[in-house]
């Protein structure tokens, strides 16, 4: 059965007396540049496909954008809805990929594994010449942009994944993962209320514990930005607009929560950040696609998203957003995303 979310399980799969409980993705291999895989890291032989509006592929939009990978690792955009045969291509010409000529996502999975029936999820990357995926191991391929691709970084790229923070960062993202980012879905695809009463209270325990972290600090770990802020934010940033309401997660908005709420704009004004969400597709996903949470169909016009814009005075505790680096400079034409407007 194709899964119905970014990562998800689907809705049938259930443990633990209600429960949500994620799947593994289904290819987890590596592009490496040691030659300890089959997929050697190569300028322009790959083509990462995302959706803006899955906060696990934004991850992997965001560290591209940061690092400068954009001309040696091309991205393809899907849609934001998608039906029983996967995510698709349905904002291009004719409905199909322009590089890799294909309509549904589900066609590169084949090609790799003819005899595929698992789920097909974003980020993916695919081989252009053959057309076939080669990962979609989300939790790895952000830290493989960082430690394998260095030849073709920019210059004054960050370093997001410093060794000596290294495993600082995997314990703060072990917890951000299992509380926040997958918390928010173990909230709104529980099918007990026990199930999502212990989602809930670890997700907001979780939360509360981060704003007495970024209370006296500017970034999640050491004084710049991380991997560890990337993987947060993504989840922050679609709180309010769809886990706050769409999945029950409503003990408070983000607005409502004044450290966490200063720390998400903050990134939201940083470049790479704010320049990679698209709200209205962000929506039309969750509210269009998970029929079994929201039967109507319809998307909500709010909240405001101009609010992000507002003075979030972190500077003052310090910290260099991205170290010895620079800023990106502005995305390509083709990956713009709408300027905010008031809802």
């Amino acid at each position: 059965m194709i899964q119905r979310d970014e990562q998800t399980a689907t809705v049938a799969d259930r443990e633990d007396a209600g429960a949500f409980v994620r799947k593994p993705v289904a290819f987890d291999t590596r592009i490496t540049s040691d030659g300890s895989s089959p997929w050697p890291v190569e300028p322009e032989r790959y083509r990462l496909i995302v959706a803006r509006a899955c906060p696990w592929a934004n991850r992997a939009v965001i560290v591209r954008r940061l690092l400068g990978l954009e001309p040696v690792l091309s991205l393809g955009i899907t849609g934001p809805l998608h039906d029983e045969r996967s995510w698709r291509f349905h904002l291009d010409p004719g409905d199909r990929d322009p590089v890799l000529d294909i309509e549904y996502l589900r066609e590169a999975y084949l090609r790799a594994d003819p005899d595929f029936t698992g789920g097909v999820t974003v980020p993916a990357v695919v081989e252009v010449a053959s057309r076939k995926l080669v990962t979609n191991g989300f939790q790895q391929l952000t830290l493989d942009l960082s430690t394998q691709w260095t030849a073709y970084h920019r210059p004054g790229a960050p370093n997001l994944y410093p060794e000596h923070l290294r495993a600082e960062i995997d314990e703060v993202n072990a917890e951000v993962y299992r509380n926040v980012n997958n918390g928010v879905y173990r909230c709104g695809f529980a099918t007990s209320q026990d199930a999502y009463e212990r989602a809930y209270h670890a997700l907001f325990g979780t939360l509360d514990r981060l704003s007495e972290r970024f209370a006296t600090r500017r970034y999640l770990v050491g004084d710049t930005i991380t991997e560890a802020d990337v993987r947060l934010w993504v989840t922050l940033v679609r709180f309010d607009a769809v886990y706050h309401g769409h999945f029950k997660c409503n003990r408070q908005k983000l607005t409502e929560m004044p450290v966490l709420w200063a720390y998400a704009r903050d990134l939201f004004q940083t470049p790479g950040f704010g320049d990679t969400i698209d709200f209205g597709q962000i929506k039309q996903h969750y509210y269009g696609v998970h029929r079994q949470l929201n039967p109507s169909g319809v998307v909500p016009v709010g909240p405001d998203p101009t609010n992000r814009l507002e003075p979030h005075g972190r500077a003052e505790l310090g910290g260099r957003p991205f170290g010895d680096g620079t800023p990106p400079g502005p995305p390509p034409p083709e990956e713009r995303v709408p300027e905010l407007a008031p809802a």
